[in-house]
């Protein structure tokens, strides 16, 4: 899929690539094709001139955009493994995470820098630091050069070198672990390359319309397909209005930023994909009363992206117990542990965790079962809580409290001493629905949770964390036992 992409670039193809969206919503062309073929040409020429070979690490932290989508095609071109660097991880964890990926070189944009000078006030509101990054490797800037940044990475002259056609590692993507000891996924060239196809074969993009969504995962199967890709407004507001002027084919949203957009009155067109946090079926349902033709939840992890999917009408006619994710992608496959944890492998499956040996399964982290081709999940396997002598897991019964009228709802644990624990429901409302409304739309699931019903509920905003905004647990926790 990357190589039908970088081989699909020409300099003279004037078809937009990347969309901006303006102050009314308008479509703003960010890059052409044209423009990003000239630009992948010019940093695979740049990053060989520097002398980085096929198996070198190189650093990345660039803000999503044709820039950056640029660098990780040259990369990939040359043979290069890419470490991706978060801005917002903070100076410490960046730091580790450089000395356990160890790259050549560090290609960074000017936002990523500023921590220092007249850019550092600007750097700590947005949560980006990136500090002495030329102590651990040579550092470069991609784009426009601020005060204080490092030497800019022109774009070299000349035609594009020739390619790496083997295989090898790809990607680095840090996921968790601490300071001293990074935890991060590899993933090779063709567990890259089978995930993209996977996300293809799911979206189905064709040429005639544009796709909303600013993932590399939608970049790449989109712009091979020859669409083009606009980058998702930050506002809700401005989503809605860059929604209706584009009328997209296809749009991938995070279920935060679905709640959002639906919040702000966000009418949808085409398919619909949201994932990165659960997704449950009366989100689904709403997306597909707004409009969308089909609305799917998408079960992916860094290690499998993606893994399952959902259409609405198949979760919402669901009567079983549990999250139904989906069913299982061509040649994914799912067996269950005898801890109860669900596990995956398949083409599209990281080859190891860095550092470490080469798995087969991968272990997923979620309390699962598999019904034929279908995956159905319990929650969390961390999220366990003890009440009594019971073990209850809150994604057997969290999908059952997403009825109309609520956002998101999640269980969690609230220490009641001897090792015991409450169990303590915290529900977000929609936008303007009452909290008496929500209790009273509760009465009948919480009535038929049994054994597991929780001791209080708590209608409040659901805490959130991470770039995915998933669920904060530990924060919802805090939440209850101060409720």
């Amino acid at each position: 899929m990357l190589g039908d992409l970088l081989a699909s670039l020409r300099d003279d193809d004037p078809r937009p690539a990347v969309l901006g969206c303006g102050r009314t919503g308008r479509p703003v062309v960010r890059a052409t094709r044209a423009d990003l073929s000239r630009l992948t040409t010019g940093y695979a020429a740049a990053l060989h001139a520097r002398g980085l070979v096929p198996g070198d690490t190189l650093g990345v932290a660039v803000r999503p955009g044709p820039r950056s989508l640029a660098v990780l095609l040259a990369a990939y071109h040359l043979g290069l493994r890419v470490a991706v660097l978060d801005p917002t991880a903070g100076p410490d964890v960046l730091l580790a995470r450089l000395g356990a990926a160890q790259p050549r070189l560090v290609v960074a944009d000017a936002a990523a820098q500023a921590v220092a000078g007249w850019a550092a006030p600007l750097a700590r509101r947005a949560h980006l630091a990136l500090p002495e990054l030329a102590a651990l490797a040579p550092t470069v800037t991609v784009g426009r050069r601020l005060p204080g940044t490092a030497p800019a990475l022109p774009l070299a002259p000349g035609p594009r070198p020739r390619g790496y056609d083997g295989d090898g590692d790809a990607v680095i993507v840090f996921t968790s672990g601490t300071t001293s000891r990074p935890r991060a996924v590899v993933h090779t060239r063709a567990s890259l390359t089978a995930g993209m196809r996977a996300v293809h074969d799911l979206v189905r993009p064709v040429p005639e319309r544009a796709v909303l969504g600013g993932t590399f995962f939608v970049l790449v199967p989109s712009l091979a397909a020859g669409a083009a890709v606009a980058l998702p407004a930050r506002t809700p507001r401005r989503l809605v209005r860059q929604a209706a002027r584009l009328a997209p084919q296809a749009t991938y949203l995070t279920p935060p930023q679905v709640r959002a957009a639906l919040a702000a009155g966000m009418r949808f067109t085409g398919r619909v994909y949201s994932g990165s946090a659960p997704v449950s079926a009366e989100l689904l349902a709403r997306v597909h009363r707004a409009g969308a033709d089909e609305a799917w939840g998408v079960y992916a992890l860094t290690e499998v992206f993606p893994a399952a999917a959902v259409e609405s009408t198949a979760k919402s006619a669901f009567t079983g117990t549990g999250d139904l994710v989906g069913e299982l992608l061509p040649g994914v496959r799912a067996r269950t542990a005898a801890d109860g944890q669900l596990l995956l492998a398949g083409p599209n499956a990281a080859d190891r965790y860095l550092g470490a040996d080469r798995t087969e399964w991968v272990e997923t982290g979620d309390v699962g079962r598999v019904e034929g081709t279908r995956v159905v999940l319990g929650g969390r396997r961390k999220d366990m809580i003890l009440r009594g002598a019971e073990n209850i897991y809150p994604g057997l019964y969290e999908p059952a409290l997403h009825v109309p009228g609520v956002d998101l709802a999640v269980i969690v644990g609230v220490p009641a001493g001897d090792g015991d624990e409450r169990v303590v429901a915290v529900v977000q409302p929609a936008a303007g629905v009452p909290a008496e409304a929500v209790r009273a739309a509760l009465r009948v699931p919480l009535d038929r949770m049994g054994s597991a019903r929780p001791d209080a509920v708590v209608v409040a905003q659901v805490p959130l964390a991470g770039r995915s905004r998933k669920p904060d647990r530990a924060a919802a926790a805090r939440l209850a036992a101060a409720s």
